[in-house]
């Protein structure tokens, strides 16, 4: 008899599990699950870029600046296959078949990199149907894409690359935000779309703003944030969010179970928790700036750049301890309240300080002569005292935005095995009489002063006076 109680219990325990689980064997908890970032697209309009045809080339008898803070008196670049693949002195070999530019009195740098353009999202002309920068109907929209208004057609993109020899680019929403949406890097090539421009495997960067900017457009439709400290708290409860979201996510990507909801915004800012996006802070006050570093501190994310920055020099101690770049102007300030304290020595005290700092240009016609602005910067930088090199100079548009957009390790620098982004000036780059005469980009020549069929034309332009036009 007692036997046959166990005999039933142990029927109806069996009958029980069966019932809780339709039928099938218990599952293990993680048998369903992603895997760690894979619980959804990250790339869903990838790159379709795709290098112009080049030709193995040998600039000769050159002044190279390497990009990194190198220099090389009668040097000697190799292109072939894309990729730099020797840089030296006179007595490197040419390979047989090389095309052989002379750069006898001339200088050969990297491409120059700006970490800082609005191209293609307010092009030229600039007309209110092409003002497509900034999404400004709410503080916070990080679910917005800047590629996604970027214009391929916009005849900025060639001017950038033929008088200011702009190889790399980074396009970034526009500041009304206090999260603009997501930036994106391209190379500067003529292409039909934005997804044949993007660099390939780019991380993608998040525009965030402090400052007038969002209190100004907020403030004045009466709604928050109207004030500073209305800004850090909508920061401050976005990212809050943005840890809770992380978490869904962490949870049902190690353990399976029902995917949590969508939301286009917090999956940004979950890349920039992850460590795969890039947060560049436009901010001017050094004040400022310091809060939003305690703020990355809390909720544990890295501030990549700030940009603008004119009184980032008043803490570059901070700036450096935390491995946050500044990226900024020559001698634009004073044009508003917040940028009041700005001096022209900023750059080369950052520099002699350690941190990471680059040129930016923020403007369409800037673009087009980086180089004069580091020589401004420079030249305010040797009269306040500070001993820095040409070469050295040249690092703040080369390898330093490189390494702001996370691409050094592909271009920024004449190294080998990095792409043949080269641009060979007429003089010294950093003369105001001075232009770039060719251009190269992964090894092909889009542009030389001397040939008028290799002067790049929008489709825009086709037809119009003055197309092609490099002055």
């Amino acid at each position: 008899m007692v036997f046959n109680n166990k005999l039933r219990f142990s029927v109806a325990v069996a009958l029980a599990l069966t019932a809780c689980t339709g039928g099938a064997a218990p599952k293990s908890a993680s048998s369903d699950a992603p895997g760690k970032g894979k619980g959804f697209d990250h790339d869903p309009f990838p790159s379709t870029y795709h290098a112009y045809p080049g030709a193995p080339t040998a600039i000769v008898h050159a002044t190279v600046y390497d990009g990194e803070g190198g220099r090389i008196e009668d040097g000697t670049v190799l292109l072939a296959g894309g990729k730099v693949t020797a840089v030296g002195g006179p007595d490197l070999a040419v390979p047989a078949g090389a095309t052989v530019v002379d750069g006898t009195g001339k200088w050969v740098t990297p491409g120059v990199i700006d970490v800082h353009s609005h191209l293609g999202d307010y092009p030229s002309p600039a007309v209110k149907a092409l003002s497509d920068g900034n999404e400004a109907t709410a503080p916070v929209t990080a679910q917005v894409w800047a590629e996604h208004s970027v214009w391929p057609q916009d005849p900025g993109f060639s001017r950038a690359l033929v008088n200011g020899g702009v190889t790399t680019l980074q396009i970034l929403p526009g500041s009304a935000n206090l999260f603009g949406g997501r930036s994106v890097t391209l190379k500067n090539v003529y292409a039909r779309t934005v997804q044949g421009m993007k660099f390939p495997g780019a991380p993608y960067g998040l525009k965030m703003a402090c400052g007038e900017n969002p209190k100004r457009v907020y403030g004045g439709k009466n709604r928050e944030p109207s004030t500073r400290m209305g800004n850090v708290a909508v920061d401050r409860q976005t990212w809050m969010k943005a840890v809770e979201y992380k978490r869904k996510w962490d949870k049902y990507e190690e353990k399976g179970g029902e995917a949590p909801a969508r939301d286009a915004s917090m999956d940004t800012l979950m890349g920039v928790l992850n460590g795969e996006i890039l947060v560049h802070n436009h901010c001017y006050r050094a004040d400022e700036m310091a809060i939003v570093l305690d703020m990355a501190k809390e909720f544990g994310y890295k501030v990549t750049a700030f940009h603008h920055a004119v009184e980032a020099y008043k803490i570059a101690d901070l700036l450096k301890a935390t491995g946050t770049c500044a990226a900024v102007w020559a001698d634009w300030y004073g044009f508003k309240m917040e940028s009041y304290d700005g001096i022209r020595e900023n750059l080369a005290i950052l520099h002699n300080a350690g941190a990471c700092v680059m040129i930016h240009s923020d403007d369409q016609n800037g673009i087009q002569r980086l180089n004069q602005e580091v020589a401004k910067a420079l030249a305010a930088g040797r009269r306040a005292g500070f001993t820095i090199s040409d070469e050295q100079a040249w690092t703040w548009l080369a390898i330093a935005p490189a390494r702001a957009l996370g691409i050094a390790d592909r271009t920024g620098s004449l190294k080998p095995g990095k792409m043949g982004d080269v641009v060979l000036w007429n003089g010294n780059p950093l003369s105001v009489y001075t232009r770039p005469e060719k251009v190269w980009i992964d090894g092909a020549m889009l542009y030389d002063a001397n040939n008028p069929k290799l002067r790049p034309v929008s489709d825009f332009e086709l037809g119009q006076p003055g197309e092609g036009d490099v002055k």
